[in-house]
């Protein structure tokens, strides 16, 4: 059987196994969610065999560091994946769930009721923990999902999925609410990116590439999993301990993931009280800094800035800082340089706090906290499927409810439309 025809028998069947998973009570799918958590346990050894000789092999492969980071099980990482599946177990269930109803002049009543979306795709790199994380959620909310890791994740993935599908079959779940596709062929993303029959969104998490070419080339909705350029913003009022505490979780905590701090904007008062006590700590940690000419006369070990350093994504120790006049510099460069992922002021002055808050639209904007909250698990949403930077239909971390859209429903009592 060709490529394409593999991968169309994989959506078909997607499609079937989502009608029955649409019907699936709540009990039903926590069982699921339940019995997956029990059986990854037990797999552990498995998985983590899988995961070691993928480790080895893109380390041979000359495989970029942050990309290796992001592809290793390591025990927290375990941790928060088994408790993510039984943290979406006790989440509400949304499916199902009557909202906005309103009383027509007619006495007809009109609400919204939440529905699955229906077959998801997931497009994604590196990272194993997203086959699980994005399979609960999914199948929650009453979807089904088909996982397309990277090459250099495949065994891991495979032994994941293995797990999820075995899941399914003891629970009564249809197993194809869980599908992978097991081939590293490159192809196979073309082909999936063409069933838009079967197939209602695709959502990409990776590098630039692969977003550009998920966007070029989907016959099929796509909301992206964007870069992750993300400031911190200290402000002239801010506490100058209080900033240093969260700029340095914000850097170091966990380098290699898009809620990490990669540009640091200073207001100019500050420039002299706040920021060298902020840099001193982060030169400690090893993180390069890259400044302005502002920047690099209050911190002599400082570098000079490249233009393009305010457009990338480092995640890695290196952080670019710029100080700048005022809090409308600030709004202006996020604006220019920003991938509307995550922003935070640093301020004891709360006219500032709410401007920044109003001004700047990114998925999720803070004050006076780490940027790394910009995680679905933190959120409360129990897991995340990814971080939208889009704005249609959801924007920032995306867990049930966001894979769900509403149909109307109507409730009468002979009324007619005259």
């Amino acid at each position: 059987m060709s490529l394409g025809n593999q991968i169309h028998e994989l959506a078909l069947r997607a499609r079937q196994a989502s009608h029955r998973t649409a019907e699936l009570s709540t009990r039903q799918k926590n069982a699921w969610l339940l019995r997956a958590a029990d059986r990854l346990e037990t797999a552990k050894p498995k998985i983590q065999d899988a995961n070691a000789l993928d480790l080895r092999a893109a380390t041979d492969g000359g495989i970029a560091a942050p990309l290796v980071e992001r592809l290793e099980l390591a025990e927290s990482k375990w941790r928060d994946m088994l408790a993510g599946l039984r943290d979406v177990a006790a989440l509400p269930d949304p499916v199902g769930r009557i909202e906005s109803v309103s009383t027509r002049p007619n006495g007809l009543r009109v609400g919204r009721m939440r529905i699955p979306l229906g077959v998801i795709g997931i497009i994604y790199e590196s990272r194993p923990n997203v086959t699980v994380d994005a399979a609960a959620l999914c199948v929650k909310a009453g979807n089904a999902i088909i996982l397309r890791g990277g090459s250099e994740a495949i065994l891991s993935n495979l032994a994941l999925a293995e797990e999820l599908r075995a899941a399914a079959v003891d629970t009564g779940v249809p197993e194809d609410a869980v599908s992978i596709v097991a081939t590293t062929d490159r192809e196979a993303i073309d082909h999936l990116l063409r069933e838009e029959v079967c197939i209602d969104l695709i959502i990409p998490r990776g590098g630039p590439g692969l977003i550009r070419k998920v966007n070029r080339d989907s016959r099929i909705p796509v909301i992206k999993h964007d870069a992750g350029i993300c400031h911190i913003f200290i402000d002239a009022s801010a506490d100058a301990e209080m900033a240093k505490r969260i700029v340095v979780d914000s850097k170091i905590r966990q380098m290699a993931v898009c809620n990490g701090l990669e540009t640091l904007l200073v207001h100019r008062d500050a420039a002299q009280t706040v920021l060298p006590g902020v840099l001193k700590a982060l030169h400690e940690e090893g993180v390069e800094l890259r400044g302005d000419p502002r920047t690099c006369e209050v911190f002599g070990d400082a570098i000079p800035v490249r233009e393009t350093d305010w457009h990338e994504e480092f995640l890695g120790p290196v952080l670019a800082v710029r100080v700048v006049d005022d809090l409308d510099a600030a709004v202006e460069h996020i604006r220019r340089y920003g991938s509307d992922h995550t922003e935070v002021i640093v301020t004891e002055h709360y006219r500032s706090s709410q401007e920044f808050l109003r001004r700047v639209n990114s998925s999720t904007v803070g004050v006076n906290c780490s940027t790394a909250f910009a995680d679905g698990y933190r959120l409360g949403l129990g897991a995340e499927i990814g971080i939208s930077t889009s704005k249609l239909h959801a924007f920032g971390p995306m867990g049930l409810e966001e894979l769900t859209t509403r149909k109307f429903v109507l409730y009468g009592d002979g009324q007619l439309r005259e």
